[in-house]
């Protein structure tokens, strides 16, 4: 992600002990004018402010030195605000979780059908003569955003515990238990006991994407690395993977503008 950089001020403010003993992530009001959360993070390793967007959670990041004081790093925002404001605009729209609104599911364009009926919680896909599927939600208007949310999380554990038994298998390797979670940094991990956890929006992906996120991190049960013999493991058990790789780097982001609400907070 590019950055706008600008040298750190030559006499930066004392900082207060208080300060100095405070959480390196510092989260401030959003600004009115751009619409977006902004967070200050404190850096050891930094040696100016720098400023960068993130395209998952629609937020501002400001990293500073520690000892850089925070009036400091609100007047280098200001300075930059337009170059703000220019990357804001140019992100894809949010997707709320709303009745009519558009959304991929399994790489598949759906549409979200809060129906409100009555007597049941059972989330269905229904097939629409003429038109694109329907993700058809029932129950209560107030909660049906989060009754799909769950929903889909679902649907991922399911998908992904299929490709996971299939990939240990084939690579004669044995995962501890999956995950599912929405986060943001990355679309899988592994851990050293063996946890891996996936983000609940590879559901959205086709299918292939999905299969080829499950056996990296299967791979990394074997190889915490991403060495030569890492992705030798990733092509024995998806010989297709590049190419699922490349669809990430270039529409992976656009996934997590689904289920996002306009301010860029996940929906509960």
């Amino acid at each position: 992600m590019r950055k706008a950089r600008a040298p750190a001020s030559s006499k930066s403010p004392p900082v207060s002990a208080k300060r100095k003993t405070a959480a390196s992530k510092k989260m401030v009001g959003g600004l009115e004018d751009i619409s977006a959360q902004v967070q200050v993070r404190r850096h050891p390793g930094a040696r100016r402010l720098t400023l960068r967007i993130s395209r998952t959670s629609r937020s501002v990041i400001v990293t500073i030195p520690v000892q850089c004081d925070l009036d400091e790093a609100g007047t280098f925002l200001s300075r930059h605000i337009d170059w703000v404001r220019e990357r804001l605009d140019s992100l894809p729209d949010p997707v709320p979780f709303r009745d009519s609104a558009a959304m991929p599911l399994r790489g598949e364009p759906h549409k979200i059908v809060f129906t409100g009926a009555p007597g049941t919680r059972i989330v269905s896909v229904v097939a629409v003569a003429g038109h694109r599927p329907e993700i058809r939600v029932p129950g209560s208007l107030d909660t049906a955003p989060r009754r799909l949310r769950d929903w889909l999380f679902e649907e991922a554990r399911r998908d992904l515990g299929k490709r996971v038994a299939h990939h240990t298998t084939a690579l004669n390797l044995k995962a501890k238990r999956i995950a599912v979670r929405d986060q943001t940094s990355r679309w899988g991990s592994c851990s050293t006991t063996s946890i891996l956890s996936f983000s609940w929006r590879l559901i959205l992906a086709p299918p292939h994407i999905l299969d080829y996120v499950a056996a990296h991190e299967v791979a990394h049960l074997a190889e915490m690395n991403h060495g030569p013999r890492f992705w030798a493991l990733v092509a024995k058990a998806d010989p297709d993977y590049a190419a699922a790789k490349t669809w990430l780097q270039i529409y992976g982001h656009d996934l997590h503008r689904y289920g996002a609400s306009i301010d860029g907070a996940s929906e509960a």
